[in-house]
């Protein structure tokens, strides 16, 4: 398949740059693949759509504010973008890295955040990251926390600010290591969650890093040729002994983001058998994928020709999601992060 076989026309208006006033308050554009029929609703009406038995996959990752401004000490500016913490390091603190400065830097360079906060420049990795060895007192994510931006996606054009502290995570977010937010789960407030437990739907948890590959454009026009970049995951036991009852049971199992969907998918085996443990993903789903595991899937709206929208298309069939997406320009849904939200049945 084509590129441009995911293309569509949007409005930059359409471009949520803020979160609704409330988590909830959002809308829901509900596709049933069965009838192939759409409907427009308020997402506080997703509680209709579950069933008693079906499971909820949610990813509880959690967003760092990965993006440090800093300066070299001969005055000029820098930006270090946290991507990923080295495996087997000598230091805890030694990660990968982007690097943003008006001159690359050099091997050596040291980096200065605060006065106890700073960073040297190891080497030059795959491009286009860098080795990079932070040096601060204590906890280093501690300090992370306290200096670091979140890293809004590039197509909300503005600064972060102190409410994004809190909008931008999930509820359910515990385990620190994203660099972008599982977007779909941002809709969801305790008070929703506590309803559809009592209405009898089990929810399980899974962690996936969401990494910088979120954000990367295609850059083939066959995109068979994509490659993905790996993003860390861990399924625990508990995770894959109820989602692998469900599907003995019959029972359906909803993925909470296209991050749970690919985790899942990741870590099914041929026959249908969810796996638990850690590994890394690095799966592409794109049409013709037989999904094995994932029979409900809850997502935000995507970017044109993004590998995120290349798997709902998988999902629910490339024509069906693209008329959906032209309704939901038309309608003026909301786009991307902070943006309205979809349930495909």
């Amino acid at each position: 398949m084509q590129l441009t076989d995911f293309d569509f026309l949007l409005p930059d208006e359409l471009i949520a740059q803020v979160p609704a006033a409330q988590r909830d308050a959002s809308r829901l554009l509900c596709l049933d693949r069965k009838s192939a029929t759409v409907e427009s609703k308020q997402f506080v009406d997703i509680l209709n759509y579950f069933q008693p038995g079906d499971v909820l996959v949610v990813n509880d990752t959690k967003v760092i504010p990965a993006r440090l401004l800093g300066q070299k000490q001969t005055g000029g500016k820098v930006e270090i973008f946290l991507v990923r913490k080295v495996p087997g390091a000598t230091t805890t603190n030694e990660w990968l890295c982007l690097t943003k400065s008006s001159k690359s830097l050099r091997v050596g360079t040291t980096v200065d955040f605060s006065p106890e906060f700073s960073a040297e420049v190891l080497g030059e990795m795959e491009a286009p990251y860098r080795l990079v060895r932070f040096h601060c007192p204590g906890d280093f994510m501690q300090m992370v926390e306290k200096v670091g931006h979140l890293p809004l996606p590039p197509y909300i054009k503005r600064d972060d600010s102190q409410e994004d502290r809190s909008r931008y995570q999930t509820v359910f977010a515990c385990e620190e290591g994203a660099v972008a937010a599982p977007t779909a789960g941002l809709h969801f407030t305790t008070e929703i969650l506590q309803q559809l437990i009592a209405a009898g739907v089990e929810i399980v948890n899974l962690t996936l890093h969401v990494g910088l590959g979120t954000f990367l454009p295609v850059r083939v026009d066959d995109i068979c040729q994509h490659k993905m970049h790996a993003e860390l995951y861990s399924i625990p036991d508990a995770t894959a002994q109820a989602v692998n009852s469900a599907h003995k049971d019959g029972r359906r199992v909803f993925a909470l983001g296209t991050t749970s969907a690919r985790a899942l998918e990741t870590a099914v085996t041929d026959v249908g058998v969810l796996q638990s443990g850690a590994g890394e993903s690095e799966i592409f789903i794109y049409p013709g994928y037989q999904f094995k595991i994932v029979d409900a899937l809850i997502t935000n709206f995507h970017l044109p020709k993004s590998t995120l929208l290349m798997l709902v298309s998988a999902f629910a069939g490339r024509e069906f999601i693209l008329s959906a997406y032209r309704q939901a320009v038309i309608e003026r849904f909301r786009f991307f992060s902070y943006g309205d939200c979809m349930l495909i049945l």
